[in-house]
C-alpha cells in the first residue's frame, strides 16, 4: 500500500536503523563525563556533528542538534532576536512559512514585537524585490524556507541572503524538506531542520548558527551543545540522523530525477483524469518529489479518506481537515482553491507502477465524494479522451457595468462548510442572466479563498465581499 505523504515524514532508512541499533549499545553514556563509556560516547557525537555539518555546509561548531526540528526553529529565532534586540524588534518572515516559524512571531509579537509577512505569488514563492523592501533598519531577523512543505516551491534563498547580507541581517533558513536532497545555497546566517523528514529518527532536530551571528540562548544554558539545546542528548538517535542524512545524499541526485519525472506524470495527469481541478505551487522551481493540488466540489476529508480506503497515504491542507476549520495558511497566501485539497509527496523508491495506480483510482474517488455532496454534474465531454476542463472564458467585449437594476438572486450559506457554500453557488449561477448577480451568504473562512477562485476557474466575476455577503456576476 503506497505511502505517499514523504513531506509529513518517512520511516527510518536502513542505514538510520543500523546506526540506532549500533550506537544503542556503543552510545548510551553521557558524553560530558571523562571515563572511558563517555569518551566513547563523545567520539560518536562528534563524528555525528561532523558528518551532518558537511551536509549542512557549516563548521561543525557552528552545529548543535536539538530535540526537533520544530524546537531548533523556536531555538533559532528566539536566541537570534535576542541576540539583535538593540537594533530592534521587527521580525520579517514570508507568509508561507512553516506553522512553526509562524507561532515564533505570534509569541513576539505577544511580547511586544514586531512582525512583517512577506506575501507570495500564486505559485507560493516570495518576491525578492519585496523581500528586500521588508529589511528595515530596525530588522533584528529575517526568516524564509528553503522550500515549501504543502506544494513544493522553493524560495529564491540565495538572492534574499544577499539583499540581508547588504542590509546587515541575518537569515535565518527552515530547511526541513530541501535538506535530505541537497545543500541550501546561499549566504544564510541560521538554518534548522528535523532528521524525521529525511529518513532520520524523529526526535532530533539541527540549528546551525553561523560564527559572528549575535545569538542570546532563549533558555536557561548549560556546557551542552553550545549552550543552546540544554539537557542530555539522545545520542543514539543523533547518531542515527546523522549516518542516515549522509546515505540519503549520496542517493539524492538520481532519485530526484526519478521521483520529479513521476511528478511530472501526476502533475500533468490529474487535469486530464478529474474535471475541475487546480494544481497548484510552481511546476518547475519545485521540490523534486511533491504536487499539489485542489478539487472543486470536494471535502478534503472525504477525498483523503477515500483515498486512504483505496490503500493511498497522502495528506491534505483543506480546511475540512483542520481543527482549526480554517484553510491552509499557505494555499490563502497563494490566493488558489483550498477546498478537496490533496499533496502528493513520494517517498524513495516509489514506482511508476504505484503512480499509475493512484491515478487510476483518484478520478473514481473525486466523483463518489462529489456524488456524496450533490455537488453539480459534470458536463458531458467530446472525443475518446478526458481533457482538462478550463475556466470559461468571459464574454466578448468589456464587462457589464454595475447595475443596480441587474437581475439577481441571493443564496443563504450561512453555518455551511466548505465545499458546499460553492456548490450551492455553482448550482444556481445559471438562474441569473449574464450581467446578473448572485449573492452569497458564507461565514465559512474558506468562502473568501474559495468563492474568488470558483470564479476565476469558471470565467464569473468575484465582486468582493462585504462582511459574510458575497457578490458574483454571470460572465458566461
Amino acid at each position: 500500500m503506497p505511502y505517499f505523504d514523504a513531506a509529513s515524514s518517512l520511516p527510518l532508512h536502513p542505514v538510520a536503523r543500523q546506526a540506532l541499533l549500533a550506537a544503542l549499545d556503543e552510545g548510551w553514556a553521557d558524553p560530558a563525563r571523562l571515563h572511558r563509556e563517555g569518551r566513547r560516547a563523545r567520539l560518536l557525537l562528534d563524528a555525528a556533528r561532523e558528518a551532518a555539518a558537511e551536509a549542512v555546509g557549516c563548521r561543525p561548531d557552528e552545529l548543535s542538534f536539538t530535540s526537533s526540528g520544530t524546537r531548533a526553529l523556536h531555538i533559532g529565532i528566539a536566541g537570534a532576536l535576542a541576540g539583535r534586540r538593540r537594533v530592534g524588534r521587527r521580525l520579517v518572515v514570508s507568509a508561507v512559512e512553516h506553522s512553526a516559524v509562524l507561532h515564533a512571531a505570534r509569541a513576539h509579537e505577544a511580547d511586544g514585537g514586531v512582525v512583517e509577512e512577506v506575501p507570495v505569488d500564486r505559485t507560493g514563492r516570495v518576491g525578492v524585490d519585496g523581500f528586500g523592501a521588508a529589511l528595515r533598519g530596525d530588522t533584528a531577523l529575517a526568516c524564509l524556507q528553503s522550500a515549501n512543505h504543502e506544494v513544493g516551491t522553493e524560495q529564491p534563498v540565495a538572492e534574499v541572503a544577499e539583499l540581508c547580507a547588504e542590509a546587515g541581517v541575518p537569515l535565518l533558513v527552515d530547511a526541513a524538506q530541501s535538506l535530505g536532497w541537497g545543500p541550501v545555497a546561499g549566504g544564510w546566517s541560521l538554518l534548522a531542520a528535523g532528521a524525521h523528514k529525511w529518513g532520520g529518527p524523529g526526535g532530533v532536530g539541527l540549528l546551525a548558527v553561523r560564527k559572528g551571528v549575535r545569538f542570546a540562548p532563549p533558555s536557561p544554558a548549560d556546557e551542552r551543545e553550545s549552550g543552546r539545546s540544554p539537557g542530555f542528548a539522545d545520542l543514539p538517535a543523533i547518531v542515527a540522523a546523522a549516518a542516515s542524512l549522509r546515505a540519503v545524499r549520496a542517493e539524492a541526485a538520481d532519485e530526484a530525477a526519478r521521483l520529479r519525472a513521476l511528478v511530472d506524470r501526476i502533475r500533468a495527469r490529474v487535469p486530464e483524469l478529474v474535471p475541475d481541478v487546480e494544481v497548484v505551487g510552481d511546476p518547475v522551481r519545485r521540490l523534486p518529489h511533491v504536487v499539489t493540488f485542489s478539487c472543486l466540489y470536494v471535502d478534503g476529508e472525504a477525498l483523503l479518506h477515500a483515498l486512504d480506503r483505496a490503500g493511498f497515504s497522502v495528506s491534505s491542507g483543506s480546511s475540512c481537515t483542520s481543527d482549526t476549520l480554517t484553510p491552509s495558511h499557505v494555499l490563502r497566501a497563494m490566493g488558489v482553491l483550498s477546498e478537496g485539497n490533496i499533496r502528493v509527496s513520494l517517498p524513495p523508491g516509489t514506482t511508476e507502477e504505484d503512480v499509475d495506480a493512484f491515478l487510476a483510482v483518484l478520478p473514481d474517488a473525486v466523483r463518489r465524494v462529489r456524488a456524496h455532496l450533490d455537488a453539480p454534474a459534470v458536463p458531458p465531454r467530446s472525443g475518446s479522451g478526458p481533457e482538462p476542463v478550463r475556466a470559461a472564458e468571459p464574454a466578448a467585449g468589456p464587462a457589464p457595468e454595475e447595475d443596480a437594476e441587474a437581475p439577481s438572486l441571493t443564496v443563504d450559506s450561512l453555518g455551511k462548510r466548505c465545499p458546499i457554500p460553492v456548490i450551492e453557488l455553482a448550482k444556481v449561477i445559471d438562474r441569473v442572466p449574464v450581467g446578473g448577480t448572485v449573492v452569497l451568504l458564507a461565514d465559512d473562512e474558506a468562502a473568501r479563498l474559495d468563492v474568488p477562485a470558483w470564479c476565476e476557474m469558471r470565467g464569473h466575476e468575484y465582486l468582493g465581499a462585504d462582511g459574510h455577503t458575497h457578490r458574483v456576476r454571470r460572465r458566461a
